[in-house]
Order: C-alpha cells, then structure tokens, then sequence
C-alpha cells in the first residue's frame, strides 16, 4: 500500500507544478488580524449571490466580480466580527481587510438551510465540527465524530452492519437489512449516500461536519426521521495552495493526505485530494499467528469547478474509496445459560468436541477464527452541481451516480471450530439521485426553500453459508444419534439470491416569515412517494446425500429452501412547524412539531419459519410514523460563551427494528415492527474562549428511550428454549423497557491552551489539548437481555504541538490514553447457543502528525 501513497502523492506533486494561475476579472486582496497575522480559511461572500471563496494559507484570496458594477463583499472568520467591505467597477486595488476579535464562537457559518448564515441564528439544534477540529481531534471518520457530539451513536460490527444513530434512533440496532431506509442522512456536498457504510470511510479533504438534530424531511432531499450529516468539502479555488499530511504512530499506524488546488485556465479551477491510512491489527488469531483488525485504506477525490459567469458555478466531482482490511473479528465475550436442554447449553456443547476458547477474557484480545476474517468494500461515483443565481435567489441542481461493493468473509460461530466454514454476502448496490432546488428571498419579510427529489437505488446479494464439521452438534437437537452421523452437515449450506429495487420521489418546501422584528414562523411540507420490490432466493446444497428421510429432516432443521418475492409502495405527507424569537442577539429561542416517517420497508434477508413454511406476513414491514416536538434556546451568556440547551420527545408507531433469528438461514436477522415507542431527552451544549489562551467545550445528553408496546419482540439470549406448558415460546412481550444502543448519559468534555510563537521561522501557535467521551451502560440487544449490556465507560484523547497557517506543523498525539477497557456492541453468535461477542473498543494509541502547507 506504500506504493500507493508514493504513487499518489507523486500524480499531486505532478499536478502542482503544472497548475497555473490564471487572470481574470477578479478582485483580490488579504485578510489579517490585528497582530498582522494572515488568516487562512476566512470566507469571504459577494453579498447578495452565493458565491464564496476561502482565503489561502498565506490569508490571500480572489473573486470574480465580472460584470458586477457595485456591490460589497462579507468577511468572515471563526473568532473575529463579520466585516463588509464596499466595492464597485473601479475598485481594482488589493484589499488589505484586518478584521477585529468578537465572538468566535457566535460567527461559526452553516449551510444547512441551502444559505450561508451563522450557526446561533439558526432555529435547528445543530453541531458544527469544522475540518481542522476534526483533524486535531484525529477524527477521521463518523466512528471518532461521535466521541465530540454526544448525541451521535455508531455501531459497526463491520462496514455493511453500520448504524449510524442521532438521539439513539435512525437505524435499527443490530445488523443491517437491506430493506429499510436508514432514518439519519448521509449528505456529502449536496449528495445522498444510501448506505451507511459510507460512515465507516475515511473523510477526504473535509471542510466542515454539520449534525441536525431531528427530523430534516423539508430542507433536504431525503427524508429522515432523526436527523442529518451535512458534510461539505474543500472547494476548487483559482489560489493555487497545497497541503501535505503524514502520521505515524503505534502498531505501525501510517496515514497520508494531500491535496492541490489551482486555476486550470481563466474560468476552471480543480482540486484533488487523497487520503489513505494503515494499521497493523489490533487483536491476536492464535491459529494463524498473525494480527487481525487491521486499517487498509484509501480514497481519492477530484473536483473541477467551471464559473461561466459570476451568476453560475458549476462544479464536476467524482471519488473513489477502497478498503481491504482484515477484519472485523469479534471476540466471544461471556456465555449466557439459555433454557434449552443442557446438551444444548454451549459449554457442553464444546466439551462434547473437546475444544477450549483461547482465552475467558474478552480484552487478552485474542481469538482463534477458522474462517478468514475479510470487508472488502469500494465506494465511490460521481456529481455535476449547478448552482446560478435568479432573481433573489440561487437554483440549484445536484445529480449524482454512487456506487458500493462489498465482499466479505466472516467466522459467525466466533470460536476456532468448524460450525460456519463459510458465511459471506457479497453485495452490490448502486443509486441515481437528482435533486433540484431553489433558495432565496421572496420579500423583504418572507424567505424559502422548495425542490423536488428522485432516487433509483438496486441492491444485489449473492451469498454462501455453509456448515462445517462441528455444525451437527451445535444443531443438534434432540438426542437422536443419527445426528452425529458423518458427513451429514459438513458442506451443507445455502446460496442466497436477493435483489431490492427501491424509487423515492418528493416534492418538499419550507417558508421562513418574520412576523415582527426577531419572531419568525417557519412551516415546511413535504410530500413523498415510495415503491420497493423485493425477490428472495434460498437453496440448500451438499452436505450428505441420502434417501434417509430421517436424516434428511435433520438437514431441514438446520438450513431449508425459502423463495419469496414482494413488492409495496406507500405515499405520505408530512411536515413541520417551527416558531422561533430572536430576543437579542445573545438569545434566540424556538419550538418545533414535527409530523415525518420513514418508508415502508421489506425483509431481504430471510424470513422465520412458522412450522416450516416462510412468515410470508413479515415480508412486508410497516413505515414509520413519527410525531416529533422539541423546544430550545440558543444564547450567548457572555463573550466568547456559548450555551445552548433543547428538549425534545419523539413519539414512532410501527417502530422499525431489527431482531435476531435463532435459525442460521435468517441471515443478519430480520425486520419487524414494535408498535410504539418514545424517546425523550434533553442536551446542552456549551463553549468558552477564556481568553487568547484558553478555550473549553462541552456536551451532554440525557436520552430516555422505550419501548411502550412491543408484544411480540424476539426472546432475549438468556430465555432461547423457554416453554409454558409445554409450548416453545417464540415471542415476548417487552413492554416498558429500553431501546437498545440507549446510554441514559453520554457527554464530551474538552480543552485547550494555545500561545503565538515561532516555529522553524513560521507563525503559529503551541497548542495543548485534551478531550474526553463518556457514556452509561446501554442494552445491546432488541429485547433486554442481563447479559448483553455494554457498561459505561469513558476516553480520555490528548494532543500537544505546533499549527501553523503554512509552513510546517507538527501535532504528537495519543488516543485512549488510560487505556481503558470497553466494549462498542455486543451480539449473540448465529443459533444463540449461549455464547455472544463483543465488538471491543481500540486500546491505547499515539504517534505524531506532520503537515506542510504552500
């Protein structure tokens, strides 16, 4: 993979030599503070368009201003006080802007309502995480973005069973299917990613993370019923700069970023960027002596920006990511006693085939996986976004291609033996999405957003399971000897076609009125049309061939044939209502109700079996119905202070969730419905710049989630087997108790110390920083289980070094610095014999990250 960097990094190096700056109708100018330090990174806005540019590292900048006879620019950075600048045709000097300290962070801008304002104006809870936040914090993928907004959950056992969750709801816990929507958006500059693998990549030349906070089914072109990511990118600019990034550190930790910009000639600009990361693997495979868990990495991303006139910028995209890591190993992390027979429990089960675990304790992190450990995936398309300025207001339309491919290999008994000698699903998905909107000033009183959205989704599954040599006794039954009869289940299996087609359409809109100075109504509507067709194939193979009719009943209690094909479609309207008052500019408070959904779904991974027939009824699963009401306020106690604080209480019928099947064939579980469930809850959220010196943040959330009526939810772990009278129970009635994934508390804690100095002759700032993650104990099952709960815990990450806006900087770092112990997700082995695994969290690392910026 080196040659990768090297051959990466060479291709940029080749680009930059070559990227000329190109003259055109253009003003240019600097942006300094009142040190006289240049500040890379200010925004700088031709007022009344949208057009935008960043000022480079050594604080310079140029925007077109062709045929633009006056006007005025807006300058804007993170820490000093919004300044506009008046120009007309016969301004051509360059400007020199030296803009003065105010509220940090008050001026952080956002572009969620498809308009630049700032963060503090805006009547959404919202989580701003700029791309240089994300880098000092070392958060290079969605996974590390949750230990810095407490309200974001991530649960990956690998790359296609990711769920990525805001207050605890968007995607059902456990493992994925792929019939659902996920509830949380995935946006990258505009563009829809269906899959939440996506979350599971490495960021690429990020400019800034946005996380919105409830439903988000009138601003953008997705519904979602929790929330969103609203991630842009480093733009193209006609400033030819460069960055240059490398890390070292532990269990040979290697990362690479680069990225150039520049004009290509007087009206196109490009950029390319590049990231790829390895790692050597984090847990031990005795039987094969090597580590497994490993980082392999890497992605690239090319963007060309063409400005036909100052009303109209077009900008192509297209990237590419690949990983080939080895990994996502569970380890077995207890054994709970089912109320099967005790042949049946798992203790015995393993002592009839003389085999021992590696180890009985979790965090020796070592495991002794027969079947190789493998997620492969690609993603990766490409974009056209046109944005041009009519009336007052900008039109926009964003179409994109997506693709994502994945080939895994995985050990689902988690133990050394041959129960499962093959469990793997390769997949393929792609999507078309086009999106069309208009944003802008209607009147002096009332401003808007509508637009119209498509999505064309396929996704293909061809996979294998198949039985080893230990399958029989792990199967078995009853105490019948024919099952140990040779040869009856090893090489018996299944191969699996399924295949969804998913459409979505939308018409969506919201209105922002401002009634009286400072009190704005905010309705928004959308209408939505879904259709999903569904085909299911299941066929055994191998195994013993006999005309026993014993013995071939046995093979049918293990794996059986199952065919289905279903398809529905569904419309709904919803909407929201927000109203909001600004009392002053250090406060503005706003409540919302929100009516949203989330589509109707179909099971693509098996069905359970009802006295050996498939339960055609849970084919088809139920959409969400989401009433949503929320309340806070957002202020400014003090100078440099921020402190926000909402309340919110999400009410679902026909919550979508995922269960898991006792039966090997229900690959990944399956989908069903719980009829109501409620989560509640408060955040606040809170930042203060001390002085030039120090700075300190912090988040917590409270969550209460449950289930108020599940009647028919799957038997936790421990109660697999359990009988009234007689009669095997397959169902429970868990009612009033908690959701899974739910920390009642989770929080983020953080602060650093900075003083202006000279480094290698460049300046900057030392900087010293520290942050902090925690949260309480959470189930890690569907139904409540005493033995699947994951206990709190909490990290400490540090980072001290030299930033500098160009030049070199260097950051030591270190991640799980006490390094604690803890589990991310715990999950029971397919068959529920008692035994689960737990998804452990990364012991401690640390290295050091070098940057060059020209």
């Amino acid at each position: 993979m080196k040659t990768i960097y090297i051959k990466s990094i060479t291709l940029i190096a080749f680009l930059l030599t070559y990227t000329v700056s190109q003259a055109q109708n253009t003003l240019k100018g600097s942006v300094k503070n009142s040190l006289n330090e240049s500040l890379a990174g200010a925004n700088i806005l031709l007022k009344g368009t949208k057009y935008n540019t960043t000022t480079d590292a050594n604080g310079n900048f140029s925007i077109d201003t062709k045929e633009k006879t006056s006007s005025s620019l807006l300058v804007q950075y993170v820490g000093y006080k919004t300044q506009e600048i008046a120009i007309n045709e016969s301004t051509t000097d360059s400007l020199q802007i030296q803009l003065t300290e105010e509220n940090e962070l008050i001026e952080v801008v956002i572009s969620s309502r498809r308009r630049i304002e700032k963060a503090q104006n805006v009547p959404i809870p919202i989580s701003v995480v700029s791309g240089k936040q994300a880098e000092q914090a070392g958060a290079f993928n969605v996974n590390r973005i949750k230990e810095l907004i407490p309200s974001v959950q991530l649960y990956s056992s690998n790359p296609r069973n990711t769920g990525i969750n805001i207050r605890s709801l968007g995607s059902p816990f456990g493992l994925t299917n792929d019939g659902i929507d996920p509830g949380v958006g995935f946006y990258v500059d505009g563009v829809y990613y269906a899959r939440p693998a996506a979350t599971t990549l490495d960021f690429i030349d990020v400019s800034q993370i946005e996380v919105l906070r409830g439903p988000q089914g009138t601003l953008f072109g997705k519904n979602t019923t929790a929330g969103a990511f609203n991630i842009t990118t480093r733009k193209p600019s006609f400033t030819p700069s460069a960055d240059f990034e490398v890390s070292y550190g532990n269990y040979a930790f290697l990362q690479a970023k680069a990225s150039i910009t520049g004009a290509l000639s007087k009206k196109i600009a490009g950029r390319i960027s590049f990231s790829g990361t390895q790692r050597d693997g984090l847990i031990d495979n005795v039987a094969t002596g090597r580590a497994t868990n490993t980082l392999n990495n890497q992605g690239i991303r090319g963007q060309l920006l063409y400005v036909p006139s100052e009303n109209t910028h077009i900008t192509l995209a297209a990237d590419i990511t690949t990983q080939r890591p080895d990994g996502y190993a569970q380890v077995v992390a207890g054994v709970a006693p089912t109320q099967r027979a005790a042949y049946r429990q798992f203790d015995a089960i393993i002592a009839d085939l003389n085999y021992t675990l590696p180890s009985l304790n979790a965090f020796d992190r070592k495991i002794d996986h027969d079947t190789p450990w493998r997620s492969g995936q690609d993603l990766g398309g490409a974009s056209l976004n046109i944005d041009t300025k009519i009336g007052e207001g900008t039109l926009t339309s964003t179409t994109a291609w997506r693709f994502w491919n994945w080939d895994p290999s995985n050990d689902r008994d988690f133990t050394g033996l041959q129960v499962l000698a093959k469990s793997q699903n390769p997949s393929r998905q792609t999507q078309f999405t086009q999106e069309l909107r208009y944003a802008g000033q209607i009147s002096s009183k009332l401003s808007g957003v509508g637009g119209i959205f498509f999505i064309d989704q396929t996704s293909t599954t061809n996979g294998t399971e198949e039985s080893g040599s230990a399958q029989w006794r792990f199967s078995q039954s009853t105490t019948s000897s024919k099952w140990a009869t040779p040869g009856l289940f090893e090489g018996y299996g299944i191969r699996t076609n399924a295949s969804i087609h998913a459409i979505s359409a939308a018409v969506f809109g919201q209105l922002d009125w401002e009634i009286t100075e400072g009190l704005h109504l905010l309705p928004g509507l959308r209408y939505n049309y879904d259709k999903k067709d569904a085909d299911y194939d299941r066929t055994t193979y191998g195994g013993l061939q006999t005309n026993d009719p014993d013995l071939i009943a046995l093979k049918k209690l293990v794996y059986t044939d199952q065919n289905f094909s279903k398809g529905t479609d569904a419309t709904d309207f919803s909407g929201n209502l927000t109203l909001s008052y600004k009392a002053s500019d250090k406060i503005n408070a706003y409540a919302t109700y929100a009516k949203s959904y989330k589509p109707v779904g179909v099971n693509v991974a098996g069905l359970p079996t009802v006295n050996g027939q498939a339960a055609l009824d849970l084919a088809v699963i139920k959409p969400e119905k989401v009433n949503h009401y929320e309340a806070g306020v957002k202020t400014s106690p003090f100078n440099n202070a921020i402190l926000n604080v909402t309340f919110f209480n999400t009410d679902i019928t026909d919550y979508q969730t995922n269960v898991q099947a006792a039966e090997l064939g229900v690959n990944r579980g399956y989908l069903a419905n719980a009829d109501k469930v409620r989560v509640r809850g408060a955040e606040l959220d809170a930042s203060f710049v001390v002085n030039e010196h120090f700075s300190f943040n912090g988040a917590v959330t409270y969550t209460d989630g449950k289930y108020i009526k599940f009647t028919n939810a799957p038997l936790p772990l421990e109660e697999t087997g359990k009988t009234v009278d007689g009669v095997q129970l397959a169902y429970k009635d868990v009612s009033g108790t908690s959701l899974p994934g739910v920390s009642k508390w989770a929080g983020s804690l953080g602060g650093e110390y900075t003083k202006s100095a000279k480094f290698f002759g460049n300046l900057g700032k030392f900087f010293v920083g520290i942050d902090s993650y925690a949260r309480s104990e959470f189930s890690s099952s569907p139904s409540a289980s005493k033995y699947l709960v994951v206990d709190g815990y909490a990290i400490f990450n540090g980072r001290f070094g030299f930033r500098a806006s160009e030049g070199l900087s260097i950051n030591f770092w270190a991640r799980n610095i006490l390094d604690k112990d803890y589990f991310e997700q715990l999950l029971p082995a397919g068959g529920n014999a008692g035994h689960y695994a737990g998804v452990l969290g990364d012991q401690r690392t640390y290295g050091i990250t070098l940057k060059y910026t020209l």
